[in-house]
């Protein structure tokens, strides 16, 4: 098939309906936050075509925020640098829709930049469906979002959404953006929520919240809650039976020294049946140690931030994808990525002998995902003997 271990360019929407129904067995996927950021995918028609469309309202908040961050030392785009080249600062901050200074209209198909968040979500579900549609009956999607807050103040208006919470693909300021009719400036918007809950209504099985903790999360200067250091990983089902290798991603057991003996048997009542019973014979020790040493894997993963040199934004960390990955698919099956980014999603499926069919609208991107899949090796010569 034409698409199979490639990245395509172009807009999810458009290029899901031409893919074949029921080949992908694991779809994993990072989608653009609302609210977060402009990816720089914009096209314009009219107007002057020497006018750069910048907002210089909005490139002036950016530049006072970057400045604050730097005077105190904080990581200004979530990697391990402390310095933000003045170039970069003004990615992004064009007008919406219309260039006030030219009047030239903005044509742009990324997610993300929608007015409220009940546009976004709605376009998430219609994603999501054709996803479904092409996920194999036992598949699964691996979605991991993060959250933002209704903000104010931004061009001495009260009707702004603040992007300071750091992302795993980075974050920034998106001034003039609307609030649904019941936020209130300050407010936790809840996307991750409302999406799932929405793909739940469309048919999908909510299966689980993983939490993404993150230890290295990005700094805020905020003084009224508490640091943001955690996203979701949501699990979802097409069907309510599912392919889910569990012993492939299970987790070393922590024993807490009052619950266990010096020789590995546990002081409190076991859990662990038949064969087992005989746990205080030297086989049985044996055997309650080696069952003991591995646990099923919990619903929260401490995984840093990974920052990565050629790009802008802080991609997916490949710890996040792995186990996705590895519990979600068998060698030789077909992961998909609709929102491909830097490649993360292709690099760890081709890393563990899968195939992949990635999505993404920014070329710049492409380019990126395309050099770090040259250095993997997919070898499927025995996968169908």
């Amino acid at each position: 098939m034409e698409y199979i271990n490639k990245i395509i360019e172009g807009d999810s929407l458009k290029i899901l309906p031409k893919i074949p129904d029921k080949i992908i067995q694991a779809c994993i996927t990072s989608p653009p936050y609302w609210g977060l950021r402009d990816y720089g995918t914009a096209t314009w028609e009219g107007g002057n075509p020497d006018c750069k469309h910048i907002d210089e309202v909005a490139l002036a908040e950016r530049l006072r925020q970057k400045k604050s961050m730097i005077r105190v030392g904080e990581r200004c785009d979530g990697s391990t640098r402390t310095r933000v080249h003045d170039e970069t600062i003004g990615k992004g901050i064009q007008h919406k829709e219309r260039c006030d200074k030219c009047g030239a209209t903005r044509k742009d198909s990324q997610l993300g930049l929608e007015k409220t968040p009940e546009e976004y979500v709605e376009k998430m579900v219609a994603v999501f469906r054709e996803v479904r549609r092409v996920l194999k009956d036992d598949g699964t999607l691996w979605l991991n979002l993060g959250d933002s807050y209704a903000g104010g103040g931004f061009c001495g208006s009260d009707k702004a959404l603040s992007g300071k919470q750091g992302t795993n693909r980075g974050s920034s300021n998106m001034v003039g953006k609307a609030l649904a009719h019941n936020l209130k400036p300050k407010d936790l918007v809840g996307i991750p929520w409302r999406v799932a809950f929405a793909l739940q209504s469309d048919g999908w099985y909510l299966r689980q919240d993983v939490i993404w903790s993150k230890p290295n999360p990005m700094p805020e200067s905020v003084t009224d809650r508490c640091t943001k250091a955690h996203e979701y990983l949501f699990l979802l089902s097409k069907s309510q039976k599912y392919f889910y290798n569990a012993e492939v991603i299970k987790e070393d057991s922590t024993k807490h020294p009052a619950d266990w003996n010096g020789d590995g048997t546990q002081k409190r009542k076991s859990h662990i049946r038949g064969e087992f019973k005989g746990k205080n014979t030297e086989a049985g020790k044996e055997a309650f140690r080696k069952i003991s040493d591995k646990r099923n894997r919990r619903s929260v993963w401490t995984i840093p931030t990974q920052p990565f040199p050629e790009a802008h934004f802080a991609v997916m960390p490949e710890k996040l994808v792995e186990p996705c990955v590895l519990a979600g698919s068998r060698e030789g099956d077909i992961v998909l990525d609709p929102f491909c980014g830097a490649g993360t999603v292709p690099y760890v499926a081709k890393e563990f002998q899968r195939q992949y069919i990635g999505i993404e609208l920014n070329n710049e991107y492409i380019k990126i995902a395309e050099k770090r899949l040259a250095q993997k090796t997919l070898d499927l010569t025995n996968q169908f003997d």
